[in-house]
Parts: C-alpha cells; structure tokens; sequence
C-alpha cells in the first residue's frame, strides 16, 4: 500500500473542501455589516472569523501534508469552539448594537441601536443565527472524512517510524505537541485582537503592553516549536520556564468580572471569557507535553521528526509486486530485501530464488 500524493485521494479532498466551506459564513455576514469603528463588536467578530477561517484552512492542509491524524482531531474540537463562538456572538451583538428600550425607539427610532422592521439588528440577526447551524453541519462532514483518513494516515506514520511501538508512542507526544503550539498561537492572537479592536484604549499603558507581548509570544512559540523538532535541550528548557510565566496573563479573567472593569468588557465578555480559559488550558497542557517530549530527547525519534512528513517514498503496491519485465515480486528480490531491511532496521536478508 503506498502513502499517496497530498489531496489524492477522496478523503483527503472532502475534508479540505468541508472547511474551505466556512468561508462562505464570513462573506454572509459581511454583506450586511461592513469594517466600520461604528460597529467594533461586530468588527471584531468578523475579524475574530477571518482568522478562525484562515488558520482553519492551514491547519487543514499542513495536517494532510503532514499526514497528521492528531492535528485533524485537534480542527475537530476547533471547529466546535467555532460554532459554540458563533452562537455566543448572537446576544452578544444584540447587546452590542439595541442599546435603546422599545418605549425610546417608539418616540425616537435608531436603525442602529433600536429593534424591528429596517433595523441593522433584523438585517443580521438571520445570519447570525445560520452561521453557527452551518458550521455543526460541516463539523458532521468532517468526523466522517476523519474517519477515513486515520486508516490511511496510519500507514504513513509507520513509513516514518517504523513498527516500534515506543517510537510510535514518542511520535504520537511529538505531533501532539507541536499541534498544541499552533493552536497556542491561533488564541493568543484571539485574545490580544478582541482586547485591541473593542476594549483597550489606544492611550493606556494595558494597550502598549498588550501590543509589545505579540512578538514576544510568537518568538516563544516558534523557538520551542524548533526545539522539540531538533531536539535542542537549553532552547527547550527556557521556552517550558516561559511558558509558566505566560501563565500569569489569566490573570486577565479576573478584570473581566471586576466591578470596577467589567463595564469595558460587557458586549466581549463572554468570547474573551472563552478565549481566555480555552488558551489557559492549552497552554498548560502544552507544558505537560513538553515536558513529556524532553524526556524522549536523545532517543533515536530526531531524525523522523526533522524528515518526517517532508518526503514520503512510495512504497510498492500489489500491482508493482506482480509487474512484469523482472519487476515483479518474486523477480525483484534484491528490491524485497531492502524493503524488509528498511521496515525491520536489521541487515537486508538474503536473496530468493527466482521462479520466474
């Protein structure tokens, strides 16, 4: 069974084109409510799934190019964290945008801050409520397609690892965690736009700090990214210390409920809320896992984690087996040997006689 080109085969297309459909979501609602300072809440929202949408699409095809099973798992649950966002956004915006009671908009309509007929809420609302409807009904299409490709992914970590179940183990923590550092990434940047668009001003000292902490993050993730891959033992030692230092930024949820603050975060609350706890865990369950990681260090996996993915040389199927011209399976039995030797990592074995 060879491990076949990248988006070759049904799977591989039905998952990519189930979540390049999410696209269609951001372009429903941005035909009614455009980039304006007017609107921040829904600014923010369209900007929060412009991101979701483009990372999704990423993370979709470096997990097919990577023949990564744990990374597809990982857009599952992303995928759901989408749809319970774009429900949370339907009241959010309402209170974002109805700020007048009907008895004020009966003397003194607004088409932006009132209910009814004409109003920006009606023209929205309906989106609103599709987008998430559409999103559990992709999720269903992808579980599908998932499981399809964990037989086929399957093989291809074999073509890297080999049949040792201790490498495979190792492998599995590898790609669990370099997972966890991109989704790391996607919430940080989650958190720090939310607080950038609608909350923070422009003025405050919170603002510049929270703009002078994105390249720091970003370094952090790439540099332990490359030190789990490579093996590199201080590099990794500092990026797990900074890890839990990055830990103390949840401290940020307390301000959110705070009497004297909670009155900046009120159309964001809920979404920062969830952004803030789901990147707090992920983070903290990216230290674990580092942690795990650097225990396997100088254990024989660094090779397959540098080439792992990045090539994949066909294996010979049935029909090479049984080709003719001498290149069939038992006319090619010096090619035999070395496949054996390779998937065995022993010496190749001796050659067959030839029936042909």
């Amino acid at each position: 069974m060879a491990v076949e080109p990248l988006l070759a085969t049904r799977a591989q297309r039905g998952f990519f084109i189930t979540v390049a459909e999410a696209i269609a979501v951001l372009v429903m609602v941005d035909e009614e409510v455009s980039f304006t300072s007017g609107y921040k809440t829904l600014s923010c929202y369209l900007a929060l799934f412009a991101l979701a949408e483009l990372f999704e699409l990423f993370m979709c095809y470096d997990a097919l190019r990577l023949r990564n099973i744990i990374q597809l798992v990982g857009i599952l649950l992303f995928h759901l964290a989408l749809m319970v966002m774009a429900a949370l956004q339907v009241e959010q915006t309402k209170t974002a945008l109805v700020t007048r009671s009907e008895d004020d908009c009966a003397t003194n309509f607004s088409e932006v801050n009132c209910t009814g007929p004409g109003t920006l809420w009606n023209r929205v609302e309906p989106y609103l409520i599709v987008a998430p409807c559409l999103i559990a009904a992709s999720l269903l299409l992808m579980i599908f397609w998932t499981k399809q490709l964990y037989a086929e992914f399957g093989w291809a970590v074999f073509h890297i690892v080999g049949a040792n179940p201790k490498m495979k183990a190792m492998y599995r923590w590898y790609q669990i965690m370099i997972c966890l550092l991109k989704f790391d990434f996607f919430f940080f940047i989650g958190v720090t736009m939310q607080l950038l668009i609608v909350v923070l001003n422009t003025s405050s000292a919170e603002f510049g700090i929270t703009i002078a902490a994105i390249p720091v993050v970003l370094v952090l993730l790439v540099f332990c990214g490359y030190a789990v891959q490579r093996e590199i033992k201080w590099i990794m030692a500092i990026s797990q210390v900074l890890m839990l230092a990055a830990m103390s930024y949840f401290y940020k949820l307390v301000r959110f409920y705070q009497p004297g603050s909670k009155a900046e975060y009120a159309t964001t609350r809920a979404t920062l809320t969830t952004f803030t706890i789901v990147a707090f865990l992920i983070l903290f369950a990216t230290f674990a896992v580092g942690l795990r990681c650097f225990s396997d260090f100088d254990r024989g996996l660094q090779p397959s984690k540098v080439n792992g993915g990045s090539s994949y040389t066909p294996v010979a199927t049935k029909l090479d087996y049984f080709g003719g011209g001498g290149g069939g399976y038992f006319g090619s039995s010096g090619n035999m040997s070395q496949r054996q030797s390779s998937y065995m990592g022993g010496a190749p074995v001796g050659q067959r006689i030839s029936i042909e």
